[in-house]
């Protein structure tokens, strides 16, 4: 299943017309609240009263003209004053891609800095996602760069790659901002773990190897995913060196375990909710649905009248 679903995500004739499908629009709404800022604002609000603070990503990738990623530019900057005006708790996540990374490197970069000048203004910050495999070495390069004149940044590293624990020993020198997630594209098992048990017992590493990082000062750490067994694991890990839940971070998805979100903050961890808008959804959600079978269960139940 995982997949085919990730096959449906890179499919070209599938892009254009699943989105159009009404059922499948309906059961988006499951993992976002909306296609505009308007939408994702309200939720943002609706999270806070239970105890949960936001991140705001608009959906997008692989933007193909200069001028796509000035306007995605822009509408981060309305996006950070748009926090500011309503008093949130909120960050923002943003692919390269979606800044022009393929077009010019150094666009991006300036982009992103001016993201980032304007997030450190009102004591936020932004975060840089993980893309496929062939983006991880100029992204971490990318993010190396952007730490040197930004302290409010922070970097998407993905478990399941092969590579990833030393990418981690590479970044903790600069006192880094990480969130872990467990990966979602489909790569080959030569660079990737596909297994879930690999999967979860190389997170739950990395995880260990940040969390003492976090203890000594030296790092920022959020665990990204909605698998509650691996947060309790790596609280008791936290815990045994002396880590109170609430200097743990949590992220997960919006619309997903929202039960659990809401149990995890008010037992003190600090837990953000990814709250993913606009109209260039279909990859994403079809790579959402590839991540968990009990995701696929979850959007069936939006659709069929049980």
């Amino acid at each position: 299943m995982r997949t085919i679903l990730l096959w449906m995500a890179r499919n070209a004739w599938l892009k254009e017309r699943v989105p159009r499908l009404r059922f499948v629009r309906r059961a988006v709404r499951s993992f976002m609240p909306g296609e505009d800022l308007v939408s994702a604002i309200a939720a943002a609000k609706t999270t806070r009263a239970g105890g949960v603070t936001a991140a705001f990503t608009r959906l997008g990738e692989n933007v193909t003209d200069p001028s796509e990623a000035d306007a995605v530019a822009a509408h981060y900057l309305t996006v950070l004053d748009q926090i500011e005006a309503n008093k949130l708790d909120a960050e923002v996540s943003i692919k390269l891609t979606q800044l022009g990374y393929d077009l010019d490197v150094e666009a991006a970069f300036r982009h992103f800095a001016a993201i980032a000048q304007r997030a450190a203004e009102i004591g936020t910050f932004a975060w840089i996602d993980m893309e496929g495999s062939d983006y991880v070495e100029g992204t971490i390069a990318f993010y190396e760069r952007v730490r040197a004149g930004h302290e409010n940044v922070g970097l998407c590293l993905q478990a399941y790659l092969h590579r990833t624990p030393a990418d981690v020993q590479r970044l903790l020198p600069i006192r880094p901002a990480i969130r872990l997630v467990k990966g979602a594209y489909a790569e080959p098992t030569a660079i990737a773990y596909h297994a879930k048990r690999e999967v979860d017992a190389a997170f739950l590493g990395i995880a260990t190897t940040f969390i003492q990082a976090v203890r000594d000062g030296g790092a920022r750490f959020q665990a990204g995913t909605h698998d509650v067994d691996l947060v309790e694991q790596i609280a008791r890990s936290g815990g045994a060196i002396g880590l109170e839940p609430g200097q743990i971070e949590v992220e997960m998805l919006y619309g997903i375990r929202v039960d659990q979100q809401r149990k995890l903050a008010a037992r003190g961890f600090k837990v953000r909710c990814l709250i993913a808008y606009g109209e260039h959804w279909y990859p994403w959600y079809m790579r959402r649905l590839a991540e968990r079978p009990a995701n696929v269960l979850f959007a069936l139940r939006q659709i069929l009248p049980w």
